[in-house]
């Protein structure tokens, strides 16, 4: 049991990582920068690791992406509420397409609905009626791009066994 939590934080610590490397690949939509690494690291934590180390990485990307410089305070409602999201869905349906809308509505929707509010608080911008346009837009542009890159990489595990290795070793832990 030790080890599969163990691999389970390896795991979550390297995609943190590489969400906030992944960060560095953007462009630009409207007022913000879309980064697509953020939702596959979503995708694939609410595949590999659940709802909650799902958070919990989106959580330490955002922090870090922030720290570095390399994002804003918008990074923590999209990349938290949607690997909440796709992370809740994937774990009660084991269903790739329900987790994608999942992935796609929590961030893209309600993550660019709660970035208008927090913009407002923290960074002194008023876009009033242009939330929709300045973050719900661009949040869903990066996020579906993203998502579909996701699932073409968790067809790979798949194909290749990956995700069936770590739910054996995950039902065997479970037993012990």
């Amino acid at each position: 049991m030790k080890t599969l939590k163990t691999q389970k934080l390896v795991l979550a610590g390297i995609l943190s990582g590489l969400a906030v490397i992944g960060s560095l690949i953007s462009f630009p939509i409207l007022g913000s920068r879309a980064s697509p690494i953020q939702h596959i690291i979503n995708m694939i934590c609410a595949v590999l690791l659940g709802p909650s180390y799902g958070v919990a990485v989106a959580f330490i990307a955002s922090l870090l992406r922030n720290l570095f410089g390399l994002g804003t305070i918008m990074a923590f409602p999209g990349s938290m509420i949607g690997a909440f999201l796709c992370g809740i869905i994937f774990s009660k349906t084991k269903n790739l397409f329900l987790t994608s809308l999942g992935e796609i509505v929590g961030t893209g929707i309600l993550g660019g609905l709660v970035a208008w509010p927090l913009a407002i608080l923290f960074l002194g911008e008023s876009v009033g009626t242009l939330a929709f346009y300045a973050y719900v837009i661009p949040f869903l542009i990066s996020t579906i791009t993203g998502t579909i890159i996701a699932v073409g990489i968790i067809n790979i595990l798949k194909q290749n066994n990956i995700i069936t290795w770590l739910e054996r070793s995950d039902r065997s832990n479970d037993r012990d």
